[in-house]
């Protein structure tokens, strides 16, 4: 199954809820990972044979990392997805058919996103290709809403294919849902844009206990003897680091808000 899913992404055929690192990718994150986690343990711990075991959980993190880049990918291609709508709906005001306004739409979004490799630009390209084999259109969008895993993205290709079913007024559905489903991912980026700098706070202040540990260790090592040299100081210690990735973990739940 591994297998045909990396056939299928050298093919540029991609599910968006699946990224299968390379070897060298995971083994580079591991590296980093170990580093900064080892770093850390060097801070709480003074002691290089925790830090070293506290290192392995670096290889839970290319999963986590995983997680990450299909979400960014999936964001991405959602705030694409807005101006193929846009396109399709001017297109189709202007009388073309669904299947020729997909075609405008492409050459349209080759001067937006000028990098062939661009997601929209890729999938746009595969249903052209599909519309000119004779596929019918709403089969196409289809089976990109099935890869994409987007709401959205799904709702059109649905919406698509009641219209085609039940012979409804396409080009006036498909600008009503343009409308609505850009006005909705508008929102989003302006939510996510207000949202930034809160997130960049509570990444810095999830980093600042890290620091303030160093800077006593480093100006009042006495006073931060007992925490390094007994049994108990290791446990307060060990509770510290799970209190503060327990905060870094709740604090990304907080400003993670889906519209």
């Amino acid at each position: 199954m591994e297998a045909y899913r990396k056939e299928q992404q050298e093919a540029g055929i991609i599910d968006y809820d699946i990224y299968i690192m390379s070897k060298r990718e995971k083994v580079l994150t591991i590296i980093i990972a170990y580093a900064v986690i080892f770093a850390v343990g060097m801070v709480f711990y003074h002691n290089i044979i925790l830090s070293l075991i506290l290192g392995l959980f670096a290889f839970k993190y290319p999963a986590l990392r995983v997680k990450s880049i299909i979400k960014k990918r999936k964001g991405e291609l959602n705030m694409q997805f807005r101006d193929l709508l846009y396109s399709v709906s001017s297109s189709m005001e202007a009388g073309r058919s669904l299947e020729m306004a997909f075609k405008d739409a492409l050459r349209d979004l080759a001067i937006i996103y000028p990098n062939s490799e661009t997601s929209i630009i890729r999938e746009t390209t595969f249903i052209v290709r599909k519309i000119e084999m004779n596929e019918p259109v709403e089969q196409a969008i289809t089976e990109f809403a099935d890869r994409a895993h987007i709401e959205d993205i799904e709702n059109f290709a649905d919406i698509i294919k009641v219209c085609k079913r039940t012979g409804g007024n396409l080009a006036e559905v498909i600008r009503s849902t343009s409308n609505v489903i850009g006005e909705k991912i508008d929102t989003k980026r302006d939510i996510e844009t207000t949202i930034t700098g809160k997130k960049f706070e509570s990444r810095i202040m999830s980093v600042m206990p890290i620091f303030m540990v160093a800077i006593l260790s480093l100006s009042s090592p006495e006073f931060m003897a007992p925490m390094f040299n007994a049994a108990a100081g290791v446990v307060v210690m060990t509770t510290a680091i799970f209190i503060f990735v327990g905060a870094f973990l709740i604090s990304e739940k907080i400003v993670d808000i889906n519209v």
